[in-house]
């Protein structure tokens, strides 16, 4: 499997998936700078009146504010990674007649369907914890973030925790569809996860009538259950910031950050795993009797 993991990396610099992803990094961290400069600049307490709690509170608010549009996008790139560097990972190569040459030879298939999937899971989640050491920095710089390495790890774990799920989904469905459909399909997926999540941050501030907003609560419901990336999402962000000890002491409108209402419990992170597997393995099924 070390064989084919690194086959992976080198198809991914050969195709400068690794380039690209950095130059636009480059490009998002740049133009964050800013705006967490413009959000936490130091200036907005000078002759305020402020006392140094009440300074440290406003920091701490400030860079909740910053981290939540730091992390917001940083999902977006982090998913769309993992859907365009894997969505082809069974079905171009089929095309393209490299499964034909490398699996005559005495290589199980579920070795090397493994090998790919660990390949595009360990750079995924490398780069995951590049950018969010990167995000926490640029916040530091111009405002406070929580200092508790314990907190801090559980979050990065429920940040990167969506990159198996969505190349778990994509190599399978790689498996039933072309390399472009896949793509289509994954884009849409993923799409359809996230507009659950912004339904369900939003549905509770809705006119709606208890029949209309429970119909409501199923649909997103449901999308949650297909695509678990959006509340993996939201749980991290509650875990990063201690929303239930703070218990309105910091002023924080959790309402922003999509968690005033529901916050996902352990058991969704549970199913998340388990989804996670249980999808994979059925990836491996359908490779083992594939025709190729």
């Amino acid at each position: 499997m070390n064989i084919i993991m690194n086959m992976t990396w080198k198809e991914l610099l050969r195709k400068r998936v690794m380039l690209l992803t950095l130059i636009m990094t480059s490009v998002f961290l740049i133009a964050f700078w800013f705006v967490a400069k413009s959000i936490g600049g130091h200036a907005s307490f000078q002759g305020s009146g402020m006392s140094g709690a009440e300074q440290l509170i406003q920091r701490f608010a400030d860079g909740a504010f910053i981290l939540s549009l730091g992390f917001f996008f940083g999902a977006f790139v982090i998913a769309f990674l993992s859907i365009f560097s894997s969505f082809s990972a069974l079905s171009g190569e089929a095309e393209q007649g490299v499964l034909q040459a490398l699996l005559p030879r005495p290589l199980p298939r579920w070795k090397w369907y493994l090998g790919r999937w660990l390949g595009y899971v360990i750079f995924g989640v490398s780069y995951a914890l590049l950018l969010f050491i990167a995000i926490l920095l640029i916040t530091q710089a111009h405002a406070a973030v929580p200092g508790d390495l314990l907190t801090l790890l559980k979050a990065f774990l429920l940040f990167a925790s969506v990159v198996p799920v969505i190349i778990s989904i994509s190599m399978l469905g790689s498996g039933f569809l072309s390399a472009i459909g896949n793509g289509v399909f994954m884009t849409m997926l993923y799409g359809a996860g996230w507009l659950g999540g912004m339904i369900d941050k939003v549905s509770g501030s809705l006119p709606l009538k208890p029949d209309a907003l429970q119909s409501l609560q199923n649909m997103t419901g449901i999308m949650s259950v297909l695509m678990p990336a959006d509340g993996l999402q939201r749980k991290m962000i509650a875990v990063l910031f201690s929303f239930k000890e703070l218990g309105g002491m910091i002023p924080i409108d959790e309402s922003f950050f999509g968690v005033a209402d529901a916050i996902p419990s352990n058991s969704f992170v549970i199913y998340a795993v388990f989804y996670t597997v249980v999808v994979l393995l059925i990836g491996i099924y359908r490779f083992e009797r594939k025709d190729l």
